[in-house]
């Protein structure tokens, strides 16, 4: 089901994030894990993931569709997972740290757990392949809402450089439940390459 949206100011901006947080938050433990597992089918099917090597996931947090199936078919593949970690000398940006089946992680400002920062296990970001992006809200344009911190637009704002670079592959990842008509874009914003939920694939460029 489709939300409707309000008016797209910046009051009604707050207000379609409370409401589809809590829409996602509401999903039941069974409903989270089918969830999961229909994500995972449908990532496992992307030329990005066949082919990427270097794949960026994240910790669920907030009600977040959890990606987990996915990674554990990536590592039985051979591939490198990377955890997103809050910058510690650049404020509002995010490293991209190596991350292991059973890795010891802890706990950032926000409560969401994050590898140790190690320069050793650091992956530039232009090098990674896939980075999947967790989101509050989509439309099938390929337009993003999320947290309002604004981390993944300023850790990756070289793809809006006219250059255009090949990698990485941005893909958003969501429960159904979390798409819109239309979101606003704001010239700052990191478009996906496309967004996937546990039920769908939507190709936005």
């Amino acid at each position: 089901m489709t939300l409707e949206l309000p008016n797209t100011s910046t009051p009604a901006k707050n207000q379609i994030r409370k409401a589809l947080r809590q829409q996602r938050r509401s999903l039941s433990p069974h409903q989270q894990k089918h969830a999961s597992m229909g994500l995972c089918r449908q990532l496992s099917l992307l030329p990005e993931f066949i082919f990427g090597q270097r794949i960026a996931a994240y910790i669920p947090n907030d009600g977040e569709i959890d990606p987990q199936p996915l990674l554990e078919l990536a590592w039985r593949l051979g591939k490198q997972i990377y955890l997103p970690v809050l910058h510690p000398f650049s404020t509002g940006r995010l490293l991209f740290m190596a991350h292991h089946p059973h890795q010891v992680l802890a706990k950032n400002r926000f409560g969401i757990p994050e590898p140790l920062c190690d320069q050793d296990s650091h992956c530039p970001v232009w090098t990674l392949d896939l980075v999947l992006t967790p989101l509050v809200g989509f439309d099938e344009n390929g337009n993003r809402m999320g947290m309002g911190g604004g981390f993944y637009d300023r850790t990756f704002a070289f793809l809006n450089d006219n250059s255009k670079p090949r990698k990485p592959r941005m893909i958003g990842v969501a429960h159904e439940c979390q798409k819109v008509d239309t979101l606003p874009n704001e010239r700052w914003d990191i478009m996906m390459n496309k967004i996937v939920t546990d039920k769908d694939i939507y190709s936005a460029r």
